[in-house]
């Protein structure tokens, strides 16, 4: 093979995980290879714009993946450099300590990790200040131990949302500031590149001030002469040698023509779908199940979270912009009358009247509409759906993704609702006003694929995993994953932050075998 085609390292995929490594594995000087299926997103007035955005799916793939019952659909995937932290909402948290063993459920028992919390706590804080994140300690309730303070002081709360602290402290709460990943420096804001504006989750920053794994990641790593990256170049096989315990090639389509690349160690970090797809397209005589499959648990137990968006319109205005800087964690691991674990809640971007019109009420007069969006106050619910061998990633006939999904553990949902909307109504009547009087809850589709996890869970047990807790493949010497497919269970947070962690820890093995 031509000298240019052969590297110590390829990664497939550029986002958390891929992205992430590659800044890792860039000062070593070996030969790395990116491989990203999209280009590089580009910059334009449309990335702030709510109907090209929101409305239009501008920036979302055209993929059409099928459902269990073989029903097309438009997954919400992003395929550019940095993948879907292009568009994602910077919260990086942390999982909890607990959340690495055994905890029992209302639906069913979550697994422990084959690693304790204590083995991804460094890598935990590498992230954190690779990706700038603005946090403080010691606020938030179940916050498992940390080994260092943040780098940077936590974003200051808008007067509505200051007052909505104070209100939660009130009941008794104690609600925390969300860690965030962004350039921004409140004591100099004429200098700042983050201008908190309110459309930080699902757009691109046109200004560059969201910490994704393009700007953190990508761009830091191809300023190494050793680091190549091929955009456009989706990976569609891998090949193995006749024993099936090496990968030789990596095989990428690129502009209707097909591409060969070898790599003395391969890693996919595609997206948990996508990582489980190439796995199953690379079916061989020595893996006739799939790359890595002995166990036949490639694929399985997909999750992607239990999440509900919560809207509460209240008789007072909220004028906020940039809003998304608390959490609530009270109720993570349950509360007095229901004793299993609930989940978390954080606040959202603000709702614009155009999402609302768009998103069900296409028949509400425009001065409405913006009134019930100057008077809203938006939450996301997070509670864990728990790993079911049957909540899976299939192939279709012609090697699309077909997904399998069966909701579990829906009570705690429910719980974290309830609890919610009780919480809202009590500060209202504290205050002397009119209860919120209207709720607006949306459970995220099967097609909101951002927090998608699992299909190559890691483990001890070959039969019952598909990565050792290195995250190296059982079955074979040289093949990797780097993205979110590792988890064994989901916890109640955004996994982009125990992503890039676990990266890094991943880099640190492949960094031991490249000397």
């Amino acid at each position: 093979m031509n000298a240019e085609r052969q590297f110590d390292v390829i990664i497939v995929g550029t986002g958390a995980g891929g992205g992430t490594l590659a800044r890792k594995l860039a000062p070593s000087g070996k030969r790395i290879l990116l491989l990203e299926r999209g280009p590089f997103l580009p910059r334009e007035k449309e990335n702030f714009d709510h109907n090209e955005v929101w409305l239009k799916s501008r920036y979302i793939s055209h993929d059409i993946w099928y459902d269990a019952k073989d029903r097309p659909f438009r997954p919400d995937i992003y395929y550019w450099v940095g993948g879907a932290t292009k568009v994602y909402g910077v919260a990086l948290i942390r999982l909890r300590k607990e959340d690495f063993g055994v905890i029992h459920h209302h639906g069913g028992v979550s697994p422990a990790w084959p690693i304790s919390y204590e083995d991804l706590e460094p890598y935990y804080t590498e992230a954190e200040q690779m990706y700038l994140v603005h946090g403080e300690r010691g606020v938030d309730p179940t916050e498992p131990p940390a080994s260092g303070p943040y780098l940077f002081p936590p974003v200051s709360h808008a007067p509505r949302i200051a007052e909505l602290e104070e209100e939660l402290r009130a009941l008794k709460l104690r609600p925390f500031p969300m860690p965030l990943g962004i350039m921004l420096d409140e004591a100099r804001p004429l200098e700042s590149r983050c201008i908190r504006c309110d459309i930080c989750s699902s757009h691109p920053c046109l200004v560059q001030a969201k910490c994704d794994a393009e700007i953190i990641g990508v761009r830091p790593a191809l300023k190494y002469p050793n680091v190549t990256l091929l955009t456009e170049h989706e990976v569609i096989r891998l090949e193995t040698s006749p024993s099936g315990r090496e990968v030789t090639r990596v095989i990428a389509r690129h502009k209707d023509r097909l591409e060969e690349f070898q790599g003395n160690i391969v890693v996919l970090a595609a997206g948990a779908a996508n990582t489980a797809r190439i796995l199953l397209l690379s079916a061989n005589d020595r893996h006739p199940k799939g790359l890595a499959n002995g166990s036949d648990q490639v694929g399985r137990n997909y999750m992607y979270h239990n999440i509900a968006v919560l809207v509460a319109f209240s008789i007072r205005r909220n004028d906020s912009r940039f809003q998304k800087t608390l959490g609530i964690n009270d109720f993570y691991f349950g509360m007095p009358g229901f004793e299993y674990p609930m989940g978390n809640i954080q606040l959202l971007d603000k709702t614009n009247w155009q999402v609302l019109r768009g998103k069900g009420a296409p028949w509400v007069p425009k001065p409405l509409l913006k009134l019930a969006a100057a008077h809203a106050l938006e939450f996301a619910l997070f509670a864990e759906d728990l790993p079911d061998p049957n909540n899976r990633v299939t192939l279709t006939r012609d090697g699309r993704i077909k997904l399998t999904y069966r909701p579990n553990n829906l009570e705690a949902m429910r719980q974290l609702q309830r609890k919610l909307k009780a919480i809202l109504n009590e500060i209202a009547a504290k205050k002397g006003l009119l209860h919120y009087n209207l709720f607006a809850v949306q459970r995220i589709p099967l097609s909101a694929v951002g927090h998608q996890l699992g299909t190559c869970r890691f483990g001890t047990d070959p039969k019952a995993s598909v990565l050792d807790p290195t995250c190296k493949a059982h079955e074979l010497d040289n093949l990797y994953v780097a993205d979110t497919s590792f988890f064994p269970s989901s916890g109640a947070v955004n996994p982009s932050l125990t992503a890039m962690a676990n990266a890094l820890r991943v880099g640190e093995f492949i960094l031991e075998r490249l000397k």
